[in-house]
């Protein structure tokens, strides 16, 4: 019987050292399973934020896109999905400006050409050059080209690129561009007036003067 005690007493000793060890472990382990969400959580807010960064503004802006039709293929959505000369074709206020490049035989450069933009001059840009002077350019092709072209930078340019710059136009002369947030001019002489209108191949920035090349 001293015996069997004395084991029993041996066993009960032994399970009481070990308890402690036991938890310690338990609680490591607890620890360790808890570290990763924390982890995953903080990987997750790191992930977002650049997505967050990259919502930026990138609509039509100024006070004439109000006169840009709501629906159909002269809407912004219409124009996205057509190469340039097409889109303009479709918006009413761009209807000297179309038959212009019509009369050039630019329709067909202007709706290949990839990466592009057009600033380009309403109806009332052209009204505002005499009758006589108007109907003089357009009966002459060279020279109507040469005027037509120089509306054409070889990329696509962001509103902040306009804010100081200085760009080669496809006529190969150079316009220069100031500006911020809403209000932009083209070589001091020309308002844009409705910017960054999107259509298939072009960002166009509708101006108030037509420019002419020097």
């Amino acid at each position: 019987m001293n015996t069997l005690k004395i084991r029993r007493t041996a066993i009960a000793v032994a399970a009481a050292a070990l308890l402690p060890f036991t938890l310690a472990a338990c609680s490591d382990s607890g620890d360790t399973k808890a570290a990763p969400p924390a982890a995953g959580d903080q990987a997750k807010t790191g992930e977002s934020t650049p997505a967050d960064d990259s919502m930026t503004g990138d609509k039509p802006f100024g006070a004439a896109c109000a006169g840009v039709p709501k629906e159909g293929a002269g809407s912004f959505d219409g124009m996205a999905k057509d190469p340039v000369a097409t889109a303009a074709s479709n918006n009413p206020a761009l209807s000297t400006l179309v038959a212009a490049v019509k009369q050039a035989g630019l329709v067909d450069t202007l709706n290949n050409a990839e990466d592009i933009t057009v600033f380009a001059p309403t109806d009332d840009a052209f009204a505002k050059i005499p009758k006589a002077d108007l109907d003089k350019v357009l009966a002459d092709k060279a020279t109507l080209t040469k005027i037509l072209t120089y509306h054409v930078v070889g990329q696509k340019l962001t509103p902040k690129q306009l804010e100081n710059g200085s760009f080669e136009t496809l006529q190969k002369g150079m316009v220069t561009t100031s500006g911020s947030g809403e209000s932009y001019k083209v070589n001091d002489t020309s308002n844009v007036v409705c910017g960054n209108v999107k259509t298939a191949n072009a960002n166009v920035y509708i101006v108030d003067t037509v420019l002419m090349p020097k």
